[in-house]
């Protein structure tokens, strides 16, 4: 991905949402051309130029200082999220394209990390890439998720855009889409040169207007934990609490566990989710002796 467009875009976005009364500044004039602050506006508010601003809004991150990026943020209003893709962006300009950040290969995954979702028994656990590739679930997790895993490589992002179930499967579908989308942008602030995430991100702008429409507000924004509710085909509704953790040893790879609140209707949809697993697990065996 082209960084110099990102940081344009990036800036020009966030820039066109924070009005000057909302800056603490008198909006002198009727007639504004622009929505937002103006350029001179932001420069003034992160102490520098007008010419310096200006050239970090045409792209060019290249040797701007902690300070000056920690300033821009501060004048920008940024979240944590966005400053953090501001410094991932700030980091990218300064790289060699030829350097690339360990990626964790698609389909790969340690036995020791199956092991360990497997001991996981009463909380779906699912790992996944920051591509949103869906590398393994303990049983109540592949149960969950089921319409995902349904495909030969199950990715979230492709699930959520281009299958008609995701709408059904996600009562939240309009936030669902824009987490997603905020998490890819944050991906690809941090690894511009990442194929496959390229590669993943130009399918779905070719194929869905949802997501070009997203992709192009340039949001991006922190998916650790919240909670997800969910409509599963043969349990009904769920109103689940998750956590996600990166996994450090593993590049590129998160560990996202699933609870229901004790007690609760989601918590007896949960144990009725394992009781079909299991069934269904044991049935499978069964089949295959009855085909053979």
């Amino acid at each position: 991905m082209d960084n110099r467009s990102e940081v344009r875009e990036f800036l020009r976005t966030r820039r066109a949402r924070i009005t000057p009364d909302e800056a603490g500044l008198p909006a002198y004039g009727g007639n504004r051309r622009v929505p937002g602050l103006r350029r001179e506006e932001v420069a003034m508010l992160a102490g520098v130029s007008v010419d310096y601003y200006t050239r970090l809004e045409r792209g060019t991150l290249a040797g701007a200082s902690d300070t000056v990026l920690e300033s821009l943020a501060r004048a920008l209003q940024l979240d944590d999220a966005e400053s953090a893709h501001l410094f991932d962006l700030a980091r990218a300009a300064n790289a060699s394209p030829t350097v690339r950040r360990p990626r964790a290969k698609t389909g790969e995954l340690r036995p020791s990390l199956q092991r360990v979702i497997d001991a996981i028994t009463e909380a779906p656990a699912i790992i996944s890439t920051t591509r949103t590739d869906y590398l393994a679930a303990n049983p109540l997790g592949r149960a969950l998720y089921s319409v995902v895993f349904a495909a030969p490589q199950p990715n979230g992002a492709r699930f959520a855009f281009l299958d008609p179930a995701a709408q059904e499967f996600y009562p939240d579908w309009d936030r669902v889409t824009q987490d997603v989308v905020a998490a890819l942008r944050g991906e690809a602030g941090r690894n511009p040169y990442d194929k496959r995430l390229t590669d993943l991100v130009g399918e779905l702008s070719t194929r869905s207007e949802r997501f070009r429409t997203l992709w192009a507000a340039h949001n991006v924004r922190h998916h650790r934990t919240g909670v997800k509710r969910l409509h599963h085909p043969v349990v009904g509704d769920l109103e689940l609490s998750f956590e996600a953790m990166d996994l450090p040893a593993d590049p590129g790879l998160k560990l996202s566990i699933f609870t229901a609140e004790p007690n609760s209707v989601s918590a007896d949809a949960l144990k009725m989710l394992a009781s079909w697993s299991a069934t269904a697990d044991a049935a499978a065996p069964a089949a295959r002796v009855d085909d053979a």
